[in-house]
């Protein structure tokens, strides 16, 4: 990619390898500088730079070569950085920007700190994650960064236009730039790069020794080559490596030989649940390395992967589909499996980012899980009391119930534990389950305001309480009802209004008596799950949005397959019937304890409602496109006693308000609800989701009685609840575009 305007004026490269002749390469091919200055030691690479057109310029010191220079990029071995600071130190202008390509952080950090005294605002260290077999100046390719990423580590006092102006100059090279601590940084890089090019080194050189050496390379399988090709790195370079960023390598050695030693224990005993449990989660890391490298690399997944829809309107529904599995039960089977005696077998498992990240957590605590593999997960239960304590905190992505159904789980164990989300689920209260909790005995932390991360201390025993519940949540309900199981006597909880009872069911259906008495559910603590077979239904908070589609565009006609009608969910149904819709339900039978249905759907003239109280809490999810159907309904539609809707992945009474004002629909927001007057026009415009995925998929519906395109920005997260979204609206015949950045 090009640049309509350079960031910078004149750059100096110092060190004209790989990397820096790569970066120089980059800089002067795609006009990210007007004038690219070259320095290295060796002579001969520096002429090579003028002759192959590396560089502009090719100075004759390291001090001729940094005057005068916007940029400075210091490109040389790890261990020869203080030196040529201290050279550059004289002559480093006013409004320079420094920055360096190491593997290292701290190290350069410590060098800048050496020299200059302290760590300058115009000081950027940068890293690369990028390379080759190949090098010196020859080798350079100016694409070498296309579709890598480069990790900046800016100080708290960094200047952010310097920041804004490297990082353009970055992406201008075709590298996804992402900014973290330098500590952080060289944590992450001892795991992911530093240990696995220390390993194949030692491991070459290990059968080199063996007395059949010849042999070993000459029948070496493909697997043993591309493990150990990163042997052939430069060792040079490695050695400042392995020396700069010793105290990390050190401890990244340290887990990986205890763990070695686990697996050298497990195949002398023949223990091959332990060999099933370590592969089986290396293989899930590996199949999602990039969001499972660290905590910080799921959230930048999230976070940098901007998701635009563009939406023309107009258009019918028709077809016959099957949605994604239900996300509630798709959580619940996870953590029930895990804790069950024997193996659990689920089918129709949701493969959306929540539901993985429940998974993966279990994973995390000892659990070995086969899959998912086209919705089937096979999962090897440890029983009660079989956890075992996360190495770091459970990343639980966007997802507000697996973060408060794990805080019932975790209340009790021996181990401390400590759950954090991304950017919208740290904005989700947490206290209304760490109050009722550390009222049977659990001890929490919280953030400000009872917001994530929650850590919770191990090895408190826990008493069963009677709960009344303030708001109908199901997921309060359920995390105290987990909690529950491992409290000494009765913990029952009391709800207001009715809500999804999947919880109830599926302990149910694992041998666990939950004790039902009108409004409140029990349970006693001290008894044990036995794995069982699930059989997850299409989810019906996924079908709704079609639902409402069908309803609204005319000429639609749409069958939805096996859709869970379980009675605490089916409020979107009422709701939807109520207004006129015309839903016929066929083939309803019951699987698992989960009645489900097929649902047939064809448009129909909406009439406007107030919508009866005690429907809310069985269509809490689904609001935002009722809010749509509201909309092309003839009437007045009124909505109270819905607050539980502003503490969602964001406020949807008011975002869904905001965005229809945007589309040129009038509403009226009241502190528990909304009241939307039918029949106005949908216009074209931009609409902001905030990251919700259900804000974000209610506007493209909208689409489909708009007058003109709709834009809905920050759509990444629909992935959470509904993979294939896009691919399954094209199909039916709604008018979407999905324009990513990946």
């Amino acid at each position: 990619m090009s640049v309509a305007q350079p960031p910078f004026h004149r750059v100096a490269v110092i060190g004209l390898g790989l990397i820096g002749g790569s970066l120089a390469s980059a800089i002067r091919k795609q006009g990210l500088a007007e004038v690219v200055v070259g320095f290295d030691a060796r002579r001969d690479e520096l002429s090579l730079g003028v002759e192959l057109g590396v560089i502009d310029l090719a100075a004759d010191s390291v001090e001729g070569a940094v005057a005068g220079c916007d940029l400075v990029v210091l490109a040389v071995p790890v261990r020869a950085t203080r030196q040529v600071l201290s050279d550059i130190k004289p002559v480093l202008e006013e409004g320079v920007i420094l920055s360096d390509v190491g593997s290292t952080k701290s190290s350069f950090v410590a060098d800048i700190e050496a020299v200059f005294g302290e760590l300058p605002s115009w000081v950027i260290p940068g890293h690369p994650i990028a390379g080759s077999e190949k090098s010196g100046i020859r080798a350079a390719q100016a694409e070498l960064f296309a579709n890598h990423k480069v990790i900046l580590t800016p100080a708290n006092n960094a200047n952010q236009g310097g920041v804004a102006r490297l990082k353009t100059l970055w992406e201008g090279t075709g590298a996804t730039v992402l900014t973290m601590s330098a500590a952080y940084h060289d944590e992450v890089l001892a795991a992911t790069s530093h240990l696995p090019h220390l390993i194949a080194f030692s491991l070459v050189d290990t059968l080199a020794g063996e007395d059949e050496n010849m042999d070993i390379f000459r029948y070496a399988a493909g697997g043993f080559r591309d493990f150990t090709r990163i042997a052939a790195s430069d060792p040079v370079m490695w050695h400042d490596i392995f020396l700069s960023n010793r105290e990390a390598v050190l401890r990244g050695i340290d887990h990986f030989t205890e763990d070695l030693g686990r697996l050298r224990c497990a195949i002398a005993n023949g223990d091959g649940a332990e060999l099933l449990r370590v592969f089986s989660r290396a293989k899930a890391a590996r199949d999602h390395f990039s969001k499972m490298l660290s905590g910080q690399a799921y959230v930048t997944t999230n976070i940098d992967n901007q998701v635009t829809f563009h939406m023309q309107p107009g258009g019918a529904v028709n077809g016959d589909i099957r949605v994604p599995g239900d996300k509630s039960m798709s959580h619940r089977s996870i953590m029930l499996g895990a804790l069950a005696e024997g193996t659990t077998e689920v089918k129709g498992f949701l493969e959306g980012e929540d539901s993985l990240a429940t998974l993966q957590a279990f994973r995390d605590m000892g659990v070995t899980i086969e899959g998912p593999e086209e919705g089937f997960v096979r999962i090897h239960g440890v029983g009660m009391n079989g956890l075992q304590a996360p190495r770091g905190q459970l990343y639980l992505g966007n997802s507000g119930t697996a973060m408060r159904l794990f805080a019932g789980l975790l209340a009790a164990q021996k181990f401390d534990s400590e759950l954090s989300g991304d950017a919208s689920l740290s904005k989700r209260p947490m206290g209304r389950v760490a109050d009722p909790l550390r009222a049977m005995g659990a001890v929490i932390e919280t953030a400000d305001g009872g917001r994530p991360p929650l850590k919770i201390r191990g090895g408190h025993e826990l008493t069963g309480i009677h709960y009344e519940m303030p708001v109908a949540s199901a997921q309060v309900k359920s995390c105290l009802l987990l909690a529950g199981l491992y409290a000494e006597g009765v913990t029952s909880v009391t709800e207001p209004a009715p809500t999804r009872d999947h919880t109830e069911r599926m302990l149910e259906g694992f041998g666990y008596h939950v004790h039902r008495d009108g409004a409140t559910a029990s349970v006693t603590g001290g008894g044990k799950l036995t794995a069982c077979s699930i059989d997850v239904p299409a989810d019906i908070s996924s079908a709704a949005f079609f639902l409402v589609a069908a309803s609204i565009a005319e000429g639609s006609d749409l069958t939805l397959r096996h859709v869970g009608m379980n009675p605490t969910r089916v409020g979107v149904i009422n709701i939807l019937k109520q207004m006129g819709a015309n839903i016929e339900v066929m083939n309803e039978s019951v699987i698992g304890g989960e009645p489900v249905a097929d649902l047939r759907v064809r448009s129909a003239a909406l009439r406007g409602i107030e919508i009866p109280e005690e429907q809310v809490p069985l269509a809490i999810d689904e609001f935002p496109v009722l809010f749509i159907a509201a909309v092309c309904a003839e009437g007045r539609t009124v909505l109270r006693g819905a607050e539980e809707l502003r503490v969602k992945e964001s406020d949807r009474i008011q975002v869904m308000a905001d965005g229809l004002a945007n589309l040129g629909v009038e509403t009226t927001v009241t502190s528990d609800g909304i009241i939307i007057d039918g029949g106005q026009e949908i216009g074209s415009g931009t609409v902001e989701s905030y990251g919700d995925h259900r804000i974000s998929m209610s506007f493209a519906v909208a689409s489909l009685r708009a007058t003109g395109a709709i834009r809905i920005n920050d759509c990444a997260n629909v992935a959470t609840s509904f993979p294939g979204f896009v691919e399954l609206a094209l199909k039916t015949g709604i008018r979407i575009n999905a324009e990513g950045n990946d």
